[in-house]
């Protein structure tokens, strides 16, 4: 079957979701063509805080009326260490907030909008194909309840993931990865108990890092720092909940504990390719770059990426490729920063076991506290932490 679009969006995540919606309010026809179940899409658990850009964005789309409702506003972060917590905060710093809400709720709340609209998405599309992106008018090969379809389009944008087609279809000599993996993983929980914390916590502690962030008023998401290859059956409920309590203690405070709903262990690594575009196709979000999860950057990166690849998609239809011929250069130097800000609290937070020699492993543990001491100590450290944090201009 022979179809057509204007941009055909491989993936519907909140990438793909997005730039959906902004090239829809712009009256630009596009199709997203997703290859989980729609049940699936929606169950993904991710990342939950949203820089202040993220926020404007979706509030300049009219997208917003379940984050203003539901969404939990942060003027900061605590940094703890040597059981001792310092406050960061953003709004006296920088004038600016983060917002805690679930991926998943955000994918619902564009997904539902998507829906109301019409918009044409479809899921299980099965052997997902870009073809002709060198040429003038690319076409993407896909099989739908064992039919096959051609869709012929303008431009393709692969918002599939790292593990998705798009970038594997980028010339072998057009693409070189950058890559890095990370000697520890991160052991998250939902658990259904509300938050002790009223900031998000970030905590060193001689075992490991510890983190104490949110979903709602009603349900708190922690995280233990275990080694990458730790199997989540070693760890027991009350296992968690002892590690939680010896990392994020400190005198006059209680961590409210309660029942787990979910636990996961996650892998931390780095990745960003060389090129965001390749003849009529481009990359968005986790296609073309990865953080680790520290810095909370994932998926307000993919944001970045669809407002700046959604803005250039209009200007090109108005006449001026600029956007579009800039795009990969102006994606990967913010892209580059914001990297560097994720590895910079990574590597500062996290204690690095993996060193064989005691005294090697403490000394870098104590540069590590060192190194806290000056950044809660510095109103310039303090503001430079807090610019990058709740995020660098789009």
């Amino acid at each position: 079957m022979h179809q057509t679009t204007g941009v055909a969006i491989i993936g519907a995540g909140p990438a793909g979701l997005l730039l959906g919606h902004i090239l829809g309010q712009a009256g630009v026809p596009f199709t997203i063509l997703e290859r989980s179940s729609r049940e699936h899409v929606l169950g993904r658990i991710r990342a939950g805080v949203l820089e202040q850009g993220s926020v404007d964005i979706l509030a300049e789309l009219g997208l917003d009326a379940r984050l203003r409702e539901r969404g939990l506003t942060h003027h900061g972060i605590y940094l703890q260490f040597e059981r001792q917590r310092h406050h960061v905060d953003f709004q006296e710093l920088v004038g600016r907030t983060v917002t805690v809400y679930g991926q998943q709720a955000l994918v619902a709340d564009l997904l539902a909008e998507h829906e109301r609209l019409g918009s044409r998405i479809v899921f299980e599309a099965e052997d997902v194909e870009p073809v002709g992106i060198a040429g003038k008018r690319p076409e993407v090969i896909y099989t739908k309840d064992g039919e096959v379809h051609e869709l012929a389009c303008d431009f393709v944008v692969g918002a599939d993931g790292y593990h998705g087609i798009c970038r594997q279809r980028v010339p072998a000599g057009d693409l070189q990865v950058f890559e890095r993996s990370y000697p520890f993983g991160w052991l998250g929980i939902l658990a259904d108990v509300p938050p002790s914390t009223d900031d998000l916590i970030y905590a060193l502690h001689a075992d490991g890092f510890g983190m104490h962030s949110m979903r709602s008023l009603e349900v708190s998401r922690l995280y233990v720092q275990v080694g990458p290859d730790e199997s989540i059956d070693a760890w027991s409920d009350a296992r968690i909940w002892d590690a939680l309590q010896t990392r994020l203690g400190v005198d006059g405070w209680e961590l409210q504990e309660g029942p787990i709903t979910e636990k996961s262990i996650t892998p931390m690594r780095s990745f960003v390719v060389s090129t965001m575009s390749s003849g009529r196709m481009f990359l968005a979000g986790d296609a073309g770059h990865i953080v680790p999860p520290t810095g909370a950057k994932g998926l307000n990166s993919a944001i970045a990426d669809v407002a700046m690849l959604g803005r250039a998609l209009l200007d090109h239809r108005a006449g001026d490729s600029t956007g579009l011929d800039r795009y990969s250069d102006r994606a990967l130097a913010r892209q580059w920063k914001v990297q560097h800000f994720s590895q910079w609290m990574t590597e500062m937070l996290h204690v690095h076991h993996e060193v064989p020699d005691a005294s090697a492993r403490a000394f870098r543990y104590r540069s590590q506290v060192g190194q806290l001491e000056y950044v809660t100590g510095s109103e310039h450290a303090m503001r430079s932490l807090a610019e990058q944090y709740a995020g660098l201009p789009f």
